[in-house]
């Protein structure tokens, strides 16, 4: 029998990288002028960055302590995702930041439903809220027949399509990561998803996972109206 996942290998790379940024509360203390041009500065970057990959900015202020905004950068090669950090580093606001996670993953098709399409692959806007985190089976879920794993992951994706309000962004981690998956769920609804993930812990997938925290809301944002926020 034909590997499932040699079957459907991707045909082009997709490269995704979530970087949470935290900001030194030095920063506070710049004057109003020296925040607004940094804003700027900064905001003119992102849109740069945009005609070469996509680039989402995010707000994590008052919701995480480790976290004040988040940058989802996708692009056909990790370089990219590098030129973009270092020069974030150059900016005026860069000298200001620490990063506080940083995740790496890479588009490919499900071998376990061929009508499921990542939201990042669609035309579609993003929605208000991405809930952001790593995703990590246990060893014995690889050592199941492949079809006992798609049985279960029928189940699971059932329960998902209850949720038309909540788009899915599944990307694979192994071998660039230290997580099997990254997930990101985008959602106007923060109540719904809360419902989705209990929903989830009832299926018979639950069983073999074995991390998938931290769990990260973030809200999505413009470049001035993040730099704003952090005072």
């Amino acid at each position: 029998m034909a590997d499932p996942a040699a079957e459907k290998a991707p045909q082009a790379n997709t490269f995704l990288n979530f970087s949470f940024f935290k900001v030194d509360p030095k920063w506070r203390w710049l004057n109003e002028i020296g925040k607004e041009e940094a804003a700027k500065e900064f905001a003119s970057l992102v849109e740069v960055a945009g005609t070469k990959m996509k680039v989402r900015t995010y707000s994590t202020v008052g919701l995480r302590e480790d976290s004040d905004f988040m940058i989802w950068m996708i692009s056909d090669t990790i370089e990219k995702t590098q030129v973009m950090t270092t020069k974030i580093y150059t900016t005026v606001l860069g000298k200001y930041l620490s990063p506080s996670y940083v995740f790496l993953s890479a588009a490919r098709p499900s071998i376990y439903s061929s009508k499921v399409t990542p939201g990042f692959m669609t035309d579609e806007q993003p929605m208000k809220y991405v809930i952001v985190y790593p995703f990590v089976k246990t060893r014995e879920w690889y050592l199941l027949p492949f079809e006992q794993r798609k049985k279960m992951m029928e189940e699971h994706i059932a329960v998902g399509r209850k949720f038309p309000q909540i788009r899915l962004n599944t990307t694979y981690s192994f071998g660039i990561d230290d997580q099997d998956f990254m997930l990101a769920f985008e959602t106007p609804d923060l109540i719904a998803f809360q419902e989705l993930i209990m929903q989830l812990r009832e299926t018979e997938v639950s069983r073999y996972i074995e991390r998938d925290t931290p769990m990260i809301v973030c809200v999505y944002k413009g470049v001035e109206d993040i730099v704003k926020s952090l005072g």
